[in-house]
């Protein structure tokens, strides 16, 4: 397995492109099954779990064209096996997203059971009480969802038992397609949602109300060909962000949008940062200057992402001053505390609740990456510590970040990777 060694102590200071979103460009390819014809998606980041989507939609038969900027034609029309399996879809739960356009589009699908990150339960009985209630047979045999439209999907009034983003976009996708009006209450409202229910109508679909509690949809017939460009990756522009404050430093982020992380910025400036803003790009800049301790509680979107508390609880590590941490999303996910105590942080855990006292410096240890936001919380700790960190496990963050060594070599990091 790959490890990553940091060096710390260098302030960064430079410039970077942000890639697209791997939480959207999933679910837009997974929609690529409910178009008749060619659908084009762009920007895609060259990352493991879209390498994986992409075979997964190989596998299944599909004629697939990938070009030079990753860019990916998909034609689901070629499709010749309805079947998700096991091998692929352990490795990402996002797999789990081909359930409901492949019902809708084609009658039918088998989808093995998700694996991905470690972290808590993410149920997928409402992607399946959803699909029932709009007329689907399902049942889940030997580790497999087997699901059946009997004739067509039908629009039904739905009401989720909690907010799920993939839950949201899986019944979006199979309701683009069904007979008549479907309404999804307690939806997610975040950007990747909004973004696939954009992608939806760019083929021709009728959704409205993506961004509220409140989605509607009419169901169309078909869905055309269309040429669709994912939104930037808002957690990988929050990770870089913090990689500028942690250091003291200044980094200036482009190809990115302000307005869809707003509540990091907000806890960044509360830090101590001077943050400016244009149309695509974000500067942030410490003037040389310590964080100061913040503190954070997750909650659905657009309040503070989950996906950035790992981040922040390395910022706080090294801050002026006492900060906590509330997790109200996920369980068990402060596995990168103990890594970060091996560095000299002083945190306690109580429950949801880490309380991070700031010291005034970190020491490198060896430390293990968990799940994807956690290693990179241990990378940004890297960056700040005393001596050579070497991050063990960094499959976890190549899921989810591309080229995560030279981007921040680009803004100054000492940082290198060492093959297995």
């Amino acid at each position: 397995m790959d490890k990553l060694i940091i060096t710390g102590g260098a302030r960064l200071d430079g410039e970077i492109r942000i890639s697209g979103s791997k939480n959207s460009a999933l679910p837009v390819l997974a929609a690529t099954l409910l178009s008749d014809g060619p659908v084009k998606v762009c920007n895609l980041p060259h990352l493991q779990d879209i390498t994986t989507m992409i075979t997964l939609l190989g596998q299944m038969g599909i004629e697939l064209t990938i070009d030079d900027k990753m860019g990916v034609e998909i034609l689901a029309g070629t499709i010749k096996d309805l079947t998700a399996p096991y091998e692929l879809v352990k490795t990402m739960r996002a797999s789990i997203l081909v359930l409901g356009p492949m019902l809708a589009h084609f009658g039918e699908a088998h989808v093995s059971l998700p694996g991905g990150c470690a972290i808590g339960s993410r149920p997928v009985d409402i992607h399946l009480k959803g699909l029932e209630a709009m007329g689907a047979t399902v049942n889940v045999e030997d580790g497999y969802i087997h699901a059946y439209s009997n004739g067509g999907l039908k629009g039904a009034h739905i009401a989720m038992d909690m907010i799920t983003v993939t839950g949201t976009e899986n019944l979006m996708m199979a309701a683009s397609l069904a007979k008549g009006q479907t309404i999804l209450e307690n939806s997610a409202r975040e950007p990747e949602v909004v973004d696939l229910a954009d992608c939806i109508n760019a083929m021709g679909g009728d959704v409205q109300g993506a961004g509220t509690s409140t989605i509607t949809i009419n169901g169309v017939e078909t869905l055309n060909p269309c040429e669709y460009t994912v939104i930037p990756d808002r957690i990988e522009t929050g990770t870089y962000l913090v990689a500028g404050a942690i250091t003291s430093g200044r980094v200036k982020l482009k190809d990115t949008n302000p307005k869809l992380l707003e509540s990091v910025l907000l806890k960044l400036e509360e830090a101590g940062a001077h943050i400016t803003t244009g149309e695509d790009w974000i500067e942030l800049d410490m003037r040389g200057k310590r964080p100061k301790a913040v503190n954070i509680k997750t909650a659905p979107y657009p309040a503070f992402p989950t996906d950035m508390q790992a981040q922040f609880t390395a910022l706080n590590a090294v801050a002026e001053g006492t900060g906590t941490i509330t997790e109200n999303i996920f369980e068990n996910r402060f596995m990168h505390v103990s890594e970060l105590s091996r560095m000299g942080a002083d945190i306690h855990v109580e429950g949801n609740t880490a309380i991070v006292i700031g010291v005034d410096k970190l020491k490198a240890a060896p430390v293990m990456a968990t799940d994807l936001r956690a290693s990179a919380g241990l990378v940004l700790a890297g960056l700040v510590a005393e001596g050579d960190t070497l991050v063990d496990r960094i499959y976890h963050i190549d899921r989810g970040y591309e080229c995560i060594e030279e981007k921040l070599l680009l803004l100054g990091a000492k940082i290198r990777r060492i093959p297995s």
